[in-house]
């Protein structure tokens, strides 16, 4: 019939196949039909969870019938005898059918891997303005979701003001260091962040598992001479290891590393995760990389060590390279945040004339990409 989309029930109704807009043809499944139902005997009303388990859906579930009408599709499923109706839209953004296989290392369409040419696209925002505008706080937080960095300008002075910076979009994580951490100099300090020494780029707490996935630093003071921060994307890092040696690459991802922190009393934290870490599919996920917290590594076989090592060297090798850096100074009032599981961040020495105060503290990464997709979900409803 003209104008309808064409629909084909499959291996005796295992599966339908249609036409999409813009997708094209795609098939489905009926169990993953049945299983993405949502009728309110399937997901409750309010919250989209779903009301019953993958237990609860017959083995055997088939497509009976199928029938295109104002832009959805009814499916009857036996043998429960269940009709359900499938919005076309949705099932277009879903198709799981025609996948192309991507490369080992690839990242997610939202992240964009960038070095020292970085430049003027540096996620900026005015913190009065994130505060108060929800359109620019959005703006702000898609900034650090693709490039895993951002800073914020125009804060308060004030003790406890990077407390506000993590209200913006989640909740603190609290740590052994506290709900946050000093960075200024220390005698005889617990950890070498609080002394004026130069600083490698690094994760922070890589022997933690699961890692804090966000950091946010926060100026309160800074006329000490040097102390600049600098950021470096580990992602864009493990790319380059990945192009010019790819065995290298392979042997960082395969086999774990070891992390350890013992520096207060009480406190011996332990990981054993790859410093480049992949997911089953070949996604780049999560860097770890801190040599001041490296424990020794007994997880590589014998025959690969040497390799190994060379990839490691290699690694710690570009993420040095000055062409990688973005480098920046905070004033009083400014701060900055990092993907940690990403982006590596480091600090050139200063010296012990004038003052140098950041605070610290650690957050959660679902709570950002849950304020973003909140935001641009109201944003869609409001188009």
């Amino acid at each position: 019939m003209p104008g309808t989309t064409p629909i084909e029930i499959l291996d005796g109704g295992d599966a339908l196949a249609l036409d999409l807009p813009v997708r094209g043809r795609r098939r489905f499944h009926a169990i993953w039909l049945r299983d993405n139902a949502w009728d309110e005997a399937t997901r409750a009303p309010g919250n989209g969870q779903r009301l019953i388990t993958l237990g609860d859906i017959p083995a055997d579930t088939r497509i009976a019938s199928a029938r295109i009408e104002a832009g959805q599709i009814h499916v009857r499923f036996e043998p429960e005898g269940k009709d359900v109706a499938f919005d076309l839209g949705w099932l277009a953004g879903h198709a799981y059918d025609g996948k192309v296989e991507r490369g080992i290392g690839w990242t997610a369409p939202e992240i964009e891997t960038w070095d020292a040419m970085l430049g003027a696209d540096i996620p900026i925002a005015d913190f009065t303005a994130v505060g108060s505008d929800r359109e620019a706080l959005a703006h702000w937080l898609h900034g650090v979701r693709r490039f895993g960095f951002g800073k914020l300008t125009g804060g308060p002075v004030e003790n406890g003001a990077l407390f506000k910076v993590a209200d913006l979009f989640g909740y603190v994580r609290e740590t052994n260091y506290g709900r946050h951490f000093e960075v200024r100099t220390e005698v005889n300090p617990s950890n070498l962040a609080y002394t004026g020494l130069g600083l490698q780029a690094h994760t922070d707490n890589p022997y933690r598992d699961p890692v804090p996935t966000l950091q946010i630093l926060y100026c309160l003071e800074n006329s000490a001479e040097g102390g600049e921060n600098m950021v470096v994307d580990g992602f864009r890092a493990a790319e380059r290891l990945r192009d010019e040696n790819p065995r290298g690459f392979d042997l960082l991802t395969r086999w774990c590393a070891r992390f350890e922190y013992a520096g207060s009393s009480g406190v011996c934290l332990q990981s054993r995760r790859p410093m480049i870490e992949l997911a089953p599919d070949g996604e780049l996920v999560g860097i770890r990389f801190n040599n001041r917290s490296a424990a020794a590594i007994t997880d590589v076989p014998f025959e690969d060590m040497a390799g190994y090592y060379a990839a490691y060297r290699r690694l710690g090798e570009i993420i040095d390279d000055a062409s990688m850096e973005v480098t920046f100074k905070l004033a009083p009032g400014e701060s900055f945040i990092v993907d940690n599981t990403r982006v590596l961040h480091a600090r050139k020495g200063y010296s012990g004339a004038g003052s140098r105060w950041l605070q610290g503290c650690y957050a959660d990464k679902d709570g950002l990409r849950s304020t973003l997709a909140a935001i641009e979900s109201e944003e869609r409803k409001a188009a």
